[in-house]
């Protein structure tokens, strides 16, 4: 008897539960769902309009919205090209700013720890927070003319050319990992059958093969080189250089001033207090001539990243474009350079290498462009990946404009 009380207190139970959960259901259609709004009307009279939401969250879509906002760091270790310094040294002897290789760069191999931090599925920031060396690079050695003549000379086939490296390896095809015929050394006479692009067909004694083009001359280093050849070096006027001057300008392309036009920019300028750029004017057009990239950009960046010479780290590191620099310890961690013409060459090659040309391109030394940075060859398309600041362009830009001006 009892128990048929409690099943009965427990029915009843069980009814009052779910006509409070059907009412409170109910007042909250009212109150959430239904409304009534009223109008006012041309007579004294309200007219009511029933107004139902429709209410359609994709709930998915904002899970995943919420998802992407948080900002979110990694730590990744890669291996990238160690690339190698230039060292260059004055042959009083060759023609006005005339290049000759001593002894070819290769480039190193270093693990690099990196911070990306991203924004949803978005990198907005990389920082390079570590490196170690595992292959060393080895350094370009580059002689360079300072003689009181200059060449206008083309080198074409069937000239007789004269090897200028300390030793020189020809290989079967023009390709740096094609097998090595024969080492041919400083001085040796070879015949130039073919041109391609930066590589040499050449005939040496019995051999025939390929080499770096830029490692050769047409100088016969046992006459007297200075009547050889007297030509003047030609060059645009002001008014031609100016009207290339653009913002949206190709920076893969020289700026085609001459080597006495990169010395003049800089001739009596007060702004460059310790007269760095005026010292070393010669590097940003040697840059030009061996990786094609414009010198007055080059200039117009270290002006711009270093405070005409004026940071410490131009200062104390003769690195006049904060190379190597990250946010958590600039100082320490920015390259330091036996000069400045070391970072000068390493920055042309950087630029081109990494963000003036796509992925796959056929650059300097028998290269190709790596392009991991590249998103076009303008001021704007570099700034994206080059600098965190949305006005590094604008910047640079007008320190471009006031060297050429100073033609």
């Amino acid at each position: 008897m009892k128990n048929k009380t409690n099943n009965a207190i427990n029915k009843i139970i069980a009814i009052v539960v779910i006509l409070a959960i059907i009412t409170i259901l109910y007042l909250a259609y009212l109150l959430f769902i239904k409304q009534e709004v009223s109008y006012a009307s041309t007579d004294t009279e309200a007219v009511q309009y029933e107004i139902i939401n429709n209410i359609n969250i994709n709930m998915e879509e904002v899970i995943s919205n919420q998802t992407n906002q948080p900002i979110r760091e990694e730590i990744i270790t890669e291996e990238v090209d160690l690339e190698y310094i230039t060292k260059y040294t004055n042959n009083p002897n060759l023609p006005k700013g005339m290049i000759q290789v001593l002894q070819e760069g290769i480039e190193g191999k270093q693990q690099v720890i990196m911070k990306k931090t991203y924004q949803g599925d978005e990198c907005i920031k990389e920082e390079q927070i570590g490196n170690q060396v595992t292959k060393a690079a080895v350094n370009k050695m580059v002689q360079v003319g300072t003689g009181n003549y200059s060449s206008d000379y083309e080198i074409k086939v069937g000239d007789t050319l004269y090897v200028t490296a300390n030793f020189l390896a020809v290989r079967v095809n023009p390709d740096e990992s094609s097998e090595k015929i024969i080492t041919v050394y400083q001085d040796s006479e070879v015949k130039l059958l073919q041109m391609k692009e930066e590589w040499y067909q050449i005939k040496y004694q019995t051999y025939t093969g390929w080499a770096k083009a830029d490692c050769f001359t047409y100088l016969d280093p046992k006459a007297n080189l200075e009547e050889q050849d007297t030509a003047s070096s030609s060059q645009y006027t002001k008014q031609e250089l100016l009207n290339q001057l653009s913002f949206n300008m190709a920076l893969n392309k020289p700026s085609g001033l001459s080597l006495e036009q990169f010395k003049k920019i800089f001739e009596n300028e007060e702004r460059d207090t310790k007269n760095i750029f005026a010292n070393n004017a010669q590097y940003f057009y040697y840059a030009e001539k061996q990786y094609n990239v414009n010198g007055v950009f080059l200039a117009a960046v270290a002006i711009h990243e270093s405070g005409w010479g004026g940071s410490s780290i131009a200062t104390d590191k003769n690195n006049l474009f904060g190379y190597g620099a990250y946010d958590r310890n600039p100082y320490d961690s920015a390259y330091e350079f036996s000069d400045y013409s070391e970072g000068i060459d390493l920055l042309a090659r950087v630029f081109v290498k990494y963000y003036l040309n796509p992925e796959g391109t056929k650059i300097y030394d028998g290269n190709v462009a790596d392009g991991c940075y590249y998103n076009g060859n303008t001021l704007t398309a570099v700034n994206q990946r080059y600098a965190t600041d949305k006005n590094w362009a604008n910047g640079v830009y007008y320190w471009m404009e006031y060297l050429y001006n100073n033609l």
